[in-house]
């Protein structure tokens, strides 16, 4: 990863601020001296397609902004209003990238694993090195080389995670509307993968897909 020496004073003036919701503008991390990067995985559920995870780093000034939008964590949103949000938070970051463990990775590593590593390999993806990331859940990324700190329920108390949360869900969801695409027994346009009855009966008559997560109990019927 691109080292660099530049931190959030370097982008914007500290944010001025009564809401403490949010952990960016806590006492704990308000005057953190360095980049933070918000770490959040979506698709982890699904049955079908890759496990996807977004690594963003908001400067500062962006906090308000996003905070005046009524940032939220993404499935409290509408598909309409993650779409805008998502447009927002990568113009707005720093820098932002995309990591992914495909079907055939979480069925040989299990889905846990398989969110670790779209974590990690999102990060890795960065060209600004960040010098925390917060990590949703409460799990570790392995041979991380940043010091990080797992937050449960990190996308409702952190900006930084709710914007990784926004920008890796809509990237999926637009990957699974390609798909449907090439596979449109399994109704993905509308399921994005997941266990929806449509989906399920599809999987009973047709079998499963390249793509299905075959290790997972409700994947597993004869094609």
């Amino acid at each position: 990863m691109v080292k660099t020496e530049l931190t959030a004073a370097d982008f914007c003036s500290p944010v001025k601020s009564e809401e403490l919701f949010w952990l960016e503008l806590s006492s704990s991390l308000s005057g953190f001296p360095g980049l933070i990067a918000g770490i959040d995985e979506v698709g982890r559920g699904a049955l079908f397609g890759p496990v996807v995870a977004a690594a963003v780093i908001l400067p500062c000034c962006a906090l308000p902004k996003l905070i005046a939008a009524n940032i939220r964590d993404s499935k409290k949103l509408s598909s309409s209003r993650r779409t805008v949000l998502a447009r927002e938070i990568c113009r707005l970051a720093i820098d932002w990238k995309i990591g992914f463990a495909s079907s055939s990775e979480v069925d040989q590593i299990n889905v846990l694993q398989g969110s670790l590593l779209a974590m990690k390999r999102a990060v890795l993806k960065l060209k600004v090195q960040p010098q925390l990331c917060l990590v949703d859940g409460n799990q570790l990324i392995r041979d991380l080389p940043v010091e990080q700190q797992t937050i449960v329920k990190g996308d409702e108390r952190s900006l930084n995670i709710a914007a990784a949360s926004i920008v890796a869900k809509v990237w999926r969801d637009d990957l699974m509307s390609r798909l449907a695409l090439r596979y449109p027994l399994y109704d993905l346009e509308h399921n994005k993968g997941y266990g929806s009855p449509k989906h399920l009966v599809a999987l009973q008559e047709h079998g499963v897909s390249p793509l299905h997560r075959q290790s997972f109990r409700r994947c597993q019927f004869k094609s």
